[in-house]
């Protein structure tokens, strides 16, 4: 079983910037392809972004050139810097950590972006 933790969530006004960490308790990270989703109130979950264990990402079309993923490899953690926020990206963020044939998510952290 794989634990995983997000924090970093919180209020942000529109156009600033938020980083969001996500931790995973295994010492396979490197086995893991980690991820980003996001679920707004009335929407399903979406998913935001993923990384490879080697650092290749994939982006949704509405964040691309506005959040970055990265991962530290040594500190278990995948990154996700949010930059030129709006109030359409206010959502429950949700990391999760696949391989294997298994998926493990975090409970999720709020973030609010205010117009």
């Amino acid at each position: 079983q794989v634990q995983v933790v997000e924090s970093g969530g919180g209020l942000v006004q529109s156009g600033g910037s938020l980083r969001l960490s996500c931790t995973a308790s295994t010492r396979r990270f490197t086995s893991y392809v980690m991820g980003w989703h996001r679920q707004a109130p009335g929407s399903q979950r979406e998913l935001v972004g993923r990384i490879t264990s080697g650092g290749i990402t994939w982006y949704t079309d509405s964040v691309k050139g506005r959040f970055t993923i990265s991962r530290d490899n040594v500190k278990n953690t995948v990154y996700l810097q949010m930059s030129s926020v709006k109030p359409e990206d206010t959502a429950v963020y949700y990391c999760n950590a696949l391989g294997s044939g298994d998926v493990y998510w975090g409970q999720g952290t709020q973030v609010t972006v205010s117009s």
